[in-house]
């Protein structure tokens, strides 16, 4: 993995429990970055004068053994999403591969079409290579991702809500 640039965090709340589980990002890609952590962050407006914030939005989609996605900050069920840039984004590149589990990537509908959307892996996916955005990867909390993993279904529908209740920046200036 790249150098880290910034740490962002995702409480997430399972079957309507407020569990506040917690994990902590490791992100290493400069404008996919900047997205990502502006929504985290949640102090940009969107076009309708709303903040975009991944605050109380669905993780829509859990496959086992393959990754959760999450990020539709507009319609909460994998149709929608939106970036700071406008409502989508260029790829920014493809050096960074999913190589091993808990890599965090922007999922998209085909080339050059980020929006706010994401997912984290369960394992080596490297059949995305080349076609999804690798800008970081889980470092804590992963007893809540596996958490997570077990909601999920092989057709992707949670078998009860799983919701980023926060997201934020953690301060790495703090960290040293």
């Amino acid at each position: 993995m790249a150098p880290v640039t910034h740490k962002a965090f995702l409480d997430i709340s399972r079957e309507g429990r407020r569990e506040n589980h917690r994990g902590s990002l490791r992100l290493n890609r400069a404008k996919t970055v900047h997205n990502f952590v502006d929504i985290c962050a949640g102090y940009v407006k969107g076009k309708d004068g709303k903040f975009l914030t991944y605050d109380n939005s669905p993780i829509h989609r859990i496959i086992p053994k393959f990754m959760a996605q999450g990020g539709d900050i507009t319609k909460g069920d994998g149709t929608g999403g939106v970036s700071i840039f406008g409502e989508k984004f260029p790829d920014e590149n493809f050096k960074l591969k999913h190589t091993k589990d808990h890599v965090l990537s922007m999922a998209n509908a085909g080339a050059d079409t980020n929006g706010s959307q994401f997912f984290i892996t369960f394992q080596k996916t490297p059949w995305l290579d080349g076609k999804h955005v690798v800008f970081g990867e889980v470092i804590d909390g992963f007893e809540t991702l596996h958490k997570i993993e077990a909601m999920g279904t092989t057709n992707g529908k949670p078998k009860k809500p799983v919701v980023i209740k926060k997201a934020g920046v953690i301060d790495m200036t703090k960290e040293k």
